[in-house]
């Protein structure tokens, strides 16, 4: 890896020729980049794809009279100048190498692109010694104002039927592939474990012994659940998104279940301890029921009910075979 920079040019010592050359490649850059938005959100977000699509088109046609402006001034040939090769741009993340298409940080993006777009014109149109130049650059400022707001107020530019029907798709995904896994893994976790944790209590009233298969019940529980749930399906026709991600989190949620009620049985004193891991069963129990209520639609009372009823009857089984 190189430790300097590769040299760059001052933006205020760029000539007429070579501020519209670098117009017209960052028009040509912000036009596809806002056709891969679109394509990126056409299949779930089609209101926002189609302002993208909207958006690139208007680039095109600054680009068309930027090139027009260009090749009346200075000929046919235009010199690859780029924003990396200006001091004073702010370097961009390369889109195609984001896993997912998050469509509000799109949106963010969209607005800063074109502040930079305002601000660059500006400041190019005060340098410029050429009336056309400068009047084209000067117009080209206000136009991308006027994009700014745009894509500032994209939310609001969307129908309230699209933006409502975007906004249940968003849920539906992140339900699919983080809420569901994380919430099966997280139920096995501090349910599954309840077992041996607290048959090893009462079996060895040992703080230590108890803690040493809680940690080793959780964290095998979370790499079998991970493991399950990555290669249950790859989510291409079920939309659970990636099955490595939903794996990971399926796996960190099993093991975060079931080391819980573990880590009380740091404490020395056994019934300190055992009195600490059956509170923090409550809360685990209470929390898997506002997590089916939030997110799965179950009624809460039903969703607690159903959690607390697996939940005892395996407490139970761990405290009677331990005490066997």
């Amino acid at each position: 890896m190189p430790f300097f920079s590769p040299p760059q040019k001052s933006f205020a010592d760029l000539t007429d020729r070579e501020v519209l050359a670098l117009a017209i490649q960052n028009e040509e850059e912000d036009g596809r980049l806002y056709r891969d938005f679109a394509d990126g959100l056409r299949p779930n977000y089609p209101a926002s794809a189609e302002i993208f699509t909207t958006m690139a088109e208007d680039e095109a046609n600054h680009r068309r009279m930027l090139l027009d402006l260009y090749r009346e001034r200075f000929g046919d040939h235009i010199p690859l100048i780029r924003r990396e090769d200006v001091r004073g741009f702010i370097r961009r993340p390369a889109f195609w190498l984001q896993p997912s298409y998050d469509i509000d940080r799109l949106r963010h993006r969209a607005e800063s692109m074109e502040a930079e777009a305002v601000a660059f014109y500006r400041r190019a149109a005060e340098r410029s010694s050429d009336p056309a130049v400068r009047k084209l650059l000067g117009d080209l400022a206000d136009i991308e104002a006027g994009h700014e707001a745009h894509a500032r107020e994209l939310v609001a530019a969307l129908p309230e039927s699209a933006e409502h029907e975007e906004r249940e798709t968003a849920r539906r995904q992140f339900v699919l592939q983080i809420v569901q896994p994380g919430l099966a893994g997280l139920m096995d976790g501090s349910v599954s474990t309840l077992a041996p944790v607290f048959a090893a209590a009462f079996a060895t009233h040992d703080s230590w012994q108890t803690f040493l298969v809680g940690l080793a019940a959780s964290i095998g529980a979370g790499i079998s659940m991970g493991f399950a749930e990555a290669l249950s399906d790859d989510g291409s026709l079920t939309g659970r998104g990636h099955p490595w991600l939903r794996g990971l989190v399926c796996g960190l949620m099993t093991a975060l279940g079931g080391i819980g009620h573990t880590l009380p049985y740091l404490i020395p004193s056994f019934w300190w301890a055992t009195g600490i891991a059956a509170a923090v069963v409550a809360v685990e129990l209470w929390v898997i029921a506002w997590i089916r209520a939030r997110f799965m639609d179950t009624p809460f009372l039903r969703a607690a009910y159903q959690v607390v009823i697996g939940g005892v009857l395996v407490f139970l089984t761990g405290i009677l075979i331990g005490s066997a």
